[in-house]
């Protein structure tokens, strides 16, 4: 105790600024002894960089897109889509993260094999010979008179929409083997 007492007589006794009476003042006094130089610095830049931004929404343009943008989140909110998108981006986000060389590499050689196999000849001419089939079937089938069989084909086959599209069917078959295994 003696050493503290000796002390606090010891050191400079510091000058306490005088109170101001009300109360605006005396935030005012604290603010200024609280804020250091480096503290006062990072506001300044802060409020510059506010500013910079606030005046960049005088450009009709940004404000637009700003109100565009504004009102689709508002409308993917409102129809729920705005989890659903979040959803996404995280799915996406540990995809990446997730993603190795050799896992690029494994569907990029998935992605070329898909591409040669629907590039080759053979699926080429299927696909060429089904069109032409579908074609032929539709002319050869276009003008035929559907016939009964079976008790009308157990009542739902008598109909003749029925028998025509069975028709039709059977010339697609027909052609597709005249022309995909000739």
């Amino acid at each position: 105790m003696a050493k503290e007492a000796t002390a606090k007589k010891a050191a400079p006794a510091a000058k306490a600024a005088p109170m101001p009476a009300d109360e605006t003042a005396r935030l005012i006094l604290a603010l200024r002894e609280a804020l250091t130089d480096s503290m006062v610095e990072r506001l300044a830049i802060t409020g510059s960089n506010t500013l910079e931004v606030v005046d960049r929404l005088n450009d009709e343009t940004t404000r637009d897109a700003i109100h565009t943008v504004l009102d689709r989140v508002t409308e993917l909110h409102r129809i729920g889509a705005l989890d659903t998108l979040f959803d996404m981006v995280g799915i996406i986000h540990a995809s990446k993260s997730a993603s190795t060389d050799a896992i690029v590499e494994r569907l990029f050689a998935f992605v070329e094999q898909m591409m040669n196999t629907f590039g080759s000849d053979n699926l080429s001419r299927l696909a060429d010979g089904a069109a032409e089939a579908m074609e032929d079937a539709v002319h050869e089938t276009k003008d035929a008179k559907p016939g009964g069989g079976i008790l009308s084909t157990v009542s739902m086959l008598s109909k003749p929409e029925t028998q025509k599209s069975l028709m039709f069917l059977l010339k697609f078959a027909e052609n597709l083997q005249k022309r995909c295994c000739s």
